[in-house]
């Protein structure tokens, strides 16, 4: 057997191998660290400092004035900032499904219009699909998993999402995640509502990066900040010409809402399942 025969037989069997049981795929970075490329972008109408819109007219895809989606250096290496001034997203042009994606945030300092002064504010949704601008006029209907000041983890159903998740009611409006809680329903029009707030506290002190990984699996998915576990969440669905119909594909939205924000090491890779231990009972 020659060299060139043998090299090909050692990557094939080293590759079987590394994609084994046990082994996860490989990585897919969404995020090239040069530019947007494979991201679009969508802008609702603009708003005043109050948040009443100013029209009717979204600012729309892939249409920028503002520079609210930017490519810019940051700690030695090129990040995402979304700047907030205008309410919307960058999406990905991908569509994915059964999959862990990591993603690294930190706030910046910039506040604008009816946010400023408060909560700092964004949001990575997943499973987007349908119109740009349901929720809104700003976001694809979704699932959201909450990125805001204090609030990281929590859920909100976009534009007829559903989520079924395990919690308990802490007052007339209230529901906390609670892996040994009653299943409720989350949606706009269900009696819960369509916010389900996390099971604890992870996220660091403004300026650090802060680490997110969800994970996604059929029509289950797990939100995890900083490598806790804030909520598992199942039964992820979409109301569709008055049917309930599963919602586990889609693209994948990183909010701008008020707030100055980076996003880098954007990153995906392909699962079979989603590892037992964060399904399980946990703090």
């Amino acid at each position: 057997m020659n060299s060139f025969y043998l090299s090909l037989l050692l990557l094939l069997v080293t590759g079987s191998v590394l994609r084994g049981p046990g082994h996860p795929a490989a990585w897919t970075s969404l995020f090239n660290g040069k530019d947007l490329t494979g991201w679009d972008s969508w802008l609702a109408p603009r708003a005043d400092s109050n948040g009443h819109r100013l029209g009717d007219q979204p600012i729309g895809l892939n249409h920028d004035p503002d520079h609210v989606f930017t490519v810019v250096p940051q700690d030695g290496q090129k990040v995402i900032r979304i700047s907030g001034e205008d309410v919307g997203g960058i999406i990905s042009t991908g569509e994915y499904s059964d999959y862990h994606l990591q993603v690294l945030f930190k706030w910046g300092t910039r506040t604008w219009g009816q946010k400023k002064g408060k909560k700092k504010d964004s949001g990575l949704l997943y499973h987007s699909t349908g119109a740009y601008g349901a929720d809104f006029g700003a976001w694809m209907r979704s699932h959201e998993f909450q990125v805001q000041e204090g609030d990281c983890g929590d859920y909100w159903g976009c534009a007829g999402a559903t989520a079924d998740i395990p919690a308990k009611k802490i007052n007339d409006t209230d529901y906390v995640y609670d892996p040994a809680g009653t299943r409720y329903t989350f949606r706009a029009d269900s009696p819960v509502g369509r916010h389900c707030i996390k099971s604890s506290d992870a996220e660091r002190p403004a300026g650090q990066w802060n680490t997110l990984d969800l994970y996604c699996h059929g029509d289950t998915s797990v939100q995890i900040v900083n490598g806790r576990v804030m909520m598992v969440l199942y039964h992820l669905s979409q109301v569709l010409d008055g049917q309930l119909q599963p919602l586990i594909r889609g693209r994948i939205q990183l909010q701008s809402e008020g707030a100055e924000v980076f996003y880098k090491a954007v990153r995906i890779q392909p699962i079979d399942r989603i590892p037992a231990k964060l399904l399980k009972s946990h703090d």
